[in-house]
């Protein structure tokens, strides 16, 4: 064997030596192991503290400026069809996400000051709008938007711009 071609060998032997290693690194480093039970329980408890937090600002008129509350015109939140975004909203003249939606339902009928979309608060919105909706089919664009239900009161809502639960 020539010495250009052991060298090739050796380089080949050496990169391949490398990728193995690195592979086996890698994978050690990225491979996670299943949660345990009090994991997931205290994940859960995470969650449904999120979307307990989202409930109640769903139905909160302070939010605004004028005493809606989201809950005024959609009384839960799978009524925003949270299945079907992104998708293009007329209200907001692009393609649009449910967080901005959210916002531009706060900033307009609502007459508040719009949530920075990665904080707490909008996230807990978002937690409890998707919960409310679990089990649904995910459909990006699907076409299911319809008027809202404006709801001041009546049977089982409360009275005196309190928000509807």
């Amino acid at each position: 064997m020539n010495n250009n071609r052991k060298f090739q060998s050796l380089k080949l032997a050496v990169l391949s030596l490398f990728t193995v290693s690195t592979l086996l690194v890698i994978g050690d480093v990225a491979a996670k192991k299943p949660f345990s039970a009090a994991e997931k329980e205290d994940q859960m408890n995470m969650l449904m503290a999120a979307v307990k937090r989202g409930d109640d600002l769903w139905h909160n008129p302070g939010l605004g400026s004028n005493g809606l509350a989201c809950g005024n015109c959609h009384p839960d939140g799978s009524a925003t069809n949270p299945h079907t975004w992104p998708k293009y909203q007329t209200n907001l003249g692009k393609v649009g996400t449910l967080r901005e939606m959210i916002n531009w339902c706060i900033a307009v009928p609502m007459v508040g000051k719009p949530l920075a979309t990665d904080s707490e608060d909008m996230i807990a919105m978002e937690a409890y709008v998707m919960y409310t909706h679990r089990g649904v089919a995910i459909a990006p664009a699907k076409d299911e938007q319809h008027g809202a239900v404006p709801v001041i009161s009546g049977p089982g809502y409360p009275n005196a711009n309190v928000g509807n639960r």
